[in-house]
């Protein structure tokens, strides 16, 4: 893995480098194609705007998360951009074989060389009742223990490096690793870096242990952001793809020009998972809906708690707000996720971030 697969440079007066997260979110009112589009012209305007990566994340059965597929998104991306990182953050990697996985990005860095991400997680990005359906299985919990073994095999496979006698000796991935020429002439294997997300301990000690990049999911797991990144960086192993830890973590800011607005969006938002973890997915609702909604004391509790950990408001606000995390978790990078019931509002959201920081002009 080279330097610029993951420290990336920071532009303008950015402490470390800043990345986008993409759940293709769908609002109330719009549209799944819309949603996409959005996606497109974010892609566009991040890398214009000199942010170092943009990953989509997988979900499924959620109607207003269109990201079921990041590889098929990731292709379109790659279409439409030309030097900005793309990633899966992540793949669920117990919903599919290894070696699925290992044709689709296989086929993603022969169509964007040198540019593409393999983030890997273990949760099912899902419910029960569709995992299984994904897997084919009602034995959920053996595709968790099983990750270890999984991540072993795909990495042959993105290497084509099983041993002889290994009973997949003889099956290659295709595309495999592309051969890259150095200015000196000598060819080396390349594959896409894989990267390790967790929102716990578990993928924090793995990535350690196999000296891979790991990247956190504070926008859900806030309270396990700092145990998990000092395990990650006190066990960590160096290895030939990384000499020393490199975390990013995934973080959810909201940046509007007017405070009050920022507040609405994110209300909405907080309903929205209100409604997906009591079992009731649905389309991001408006402000207005969220306003008229009279929430249970209960559901108040769980938004007060969720937001606590959404950094909003207006530019300066959510610079400073940023800053402020970076510096208490020492992370490496930032990975900015903005949920809003309009993509145009998702779009100001990062122009007005990178305009905090004085990253390039589009």
């Amino acid at each position: 893995m080279t330097s610029d697969e993951t420290r990336g440079t920071a532009h303008g007066t950015a402490p470390v480098p800043l990345s986008v997260l993409d759940l293709v979110t769908v609002g109330a009112g719009h549209t799944a194609t819309e949603a996409l589009r959005t996606s497109v012209e974010l892609a566009k305007l991040t890398e214009a705007r000199g942010f170092h990566r943009y990953w989509v994340a997988e979900h499924h059965s959620m109607p207003g998360v269109a990201s079921s597929s990041p590889a098929v998104i990731l292709a379109h991306l790659a279409a439409h951009t030309d030097r900005i990182r793309l990633g899966s953050g992540g793949v669920m990697l117990p919903n599919h074989a290894p070696l699925v996985i290992a044709e689709q990005f296989g086929t993603l860095e022969a169509l964007a060389p040198n540019r593409v991400d393999l983030g890997l997680g273990r949760a099912p990005g899902t419910d029960g009742a569709t995992a299984a359906a994904l897997r084919r299985s009602d034995r959920l919990h053996e595709g968790a223990d099983d990750f270890p073994e999984q991540l072993a095999e795909l990495t042959r496979f993105l290497d084509d490096d099983f041993p002889d006698g290994h009973p997949y000796r003889r099956i290659h991935a295709v595309p495999g690793p592309i051969q890259s020429t150095s200015p000196g002439g000598v060819q080396s294997p390349h594959r896409p870096p894989v990267w390790l997300l967790g929102s716990s301990g578990f993928s924090a000690r793995l990535a350690a242990d196999l000296g891979l990049p790991f990247a956190f999911a504070h926008h859900f797991s806030a309270q396990n952001t700092i145990p998990a990144l000092d395990l990650y960086r006190e066990t960590f192993r160096p290895s030939e793809i990384l000499a020393e830890p490199y975390a990013l973590i995934g973080v959810s800011a909201l940046a509007t020009d007017d405070e009050k607005e920022a507040r609405r969006q994110v209300l909405a938002a907080a309903l929205n998972m209100v409604r997906l973890r009591t079992g009731r997915p649905g389309l991001v609702p408006s402000p207005e809906e969220a306003e008229a909604y009279d929430f249970s004391p209960m559901e108040r509790e769980f938004i007060t708690s969720w937001n606590a950990n959404v950094i909003h408001g207006t530019a300066d606000e959510v610079r400073a707000g940023l800053d402020d995390l970076q510096k208490r978790t020492g992370a490496d990078e930032l990975m900015i996720t903005s949920h809003a019931h309009s993509g145009a509002l998702r779009l100001r959201s990062y122009e007005l971030i990178a305009d905090a920081y004085g990253l390039p002009t589009a």
